[in-house]
């Protein structure tokens, strides 16, 4: 049977988070929403729980601690926003490009995320280990693989797995003018018809699904030498006595 049309294993256990990084609050439309769709639609055909959250709807504050209440700031949606993102397997980051960077609310998600850095799993690893993330992106100019390779690098820095491929993006050309998901004067839909940003966002959909498969089934990274707690009782490498653990 075609492997497109039969995937190789069952994934309606995995939950997926979208966080929009959009600068547009609802109801606007976002255009990297409409992108993010392609991805949403993918996984709800394979029973995926998805939930989606655009950041800048949220009262989250800025801030590298887990809960900037107990920091002086009033109100702070992040430490409700985070047990989202703890109970997904799956993060898919969407964000558009603005002077050739991710948005400032993209930014202020990935500090607060990097503020959870203490918090540690069952496994007393850090808290994102044995989770998936990729990043979706759009804009009118170019920066998609910019943009990227900053925020996989982050993402994968506090503990995230990026599978191959895990970033994707639709631009048009320089300057002013129609974004993604546009109607175009013919009636069309702008950037529908790229195959090249089609095929990339299914490919960035279905690595993200199969390395999430692979790392629930496997219960998460090996707890081995990543332990926070095994590296302060000791377990390092002793120059005088060469021995690893």
């Amino acid at each position: 049977m075609n492997a497109t049309t039969h995937p190789p294993a069952r994934y309606d256990d995995l939950r997926a988070l979208f966080i929009n990084c959009t600068l547009k609050r609802s109801p606007r439309d976002s255009h990297t929403d409409i992108l993010l769709e392609v991805v949403r639609h993918i996984y709800r055909e394979h029973g995926v729980a998805c939930e989606s959250v655009r950041l800048v709807d949220e009262e989250v504050a800025e801030g590298v601690y887990p809960d900037m209440t107990e920091h002086g700031v009033e109100r702070d949606a992040w430490p409700t926003l985070y047990e989202k993102v703890k109970a997904a397997d799956i993060l898919v980051v969407g964000t558009p490009i603005w002077l050739g960077e991710k948005s400032s609310v993209c930014q202020k998600l990935i500090e607060r995320l990097y503020g959870m850095s203490g918090e540690l799993n069952d496994a007393g690893q850090y808290a994102f280990y044995g989770k998936v993330a990729g990043c979706i992106i759009t804009g009118n100019e170019d920066g998609i693989k910019h943009v990227a390779m900053g925020l996989l690098y982050s993402l994968q820095h506090i503990g995230y797995t990026i599978p191959p491929q895990a970033d994707a993006g639709w631009i048009g050309e320089a300057g002013p003018g129609p974004s993604y998901g546009d109607e175009s004067d013919a009636g069309d839909r702008i950037g529908f018809d790229n195959e090249f940003t089609q095929r990339n966002t299914t490919f960035a959909a279905w690595n993200l699904l199969h390395f999430a498969r692979m790392l629930k089934d496997a219960g998460g990274i090996p707890a081995h030498g990543n332990q926070r707690s095994e590296w302060e009782a000791g377990c390092r490498f002793d120059y005088e006595n060469p021995d690893y653990r």
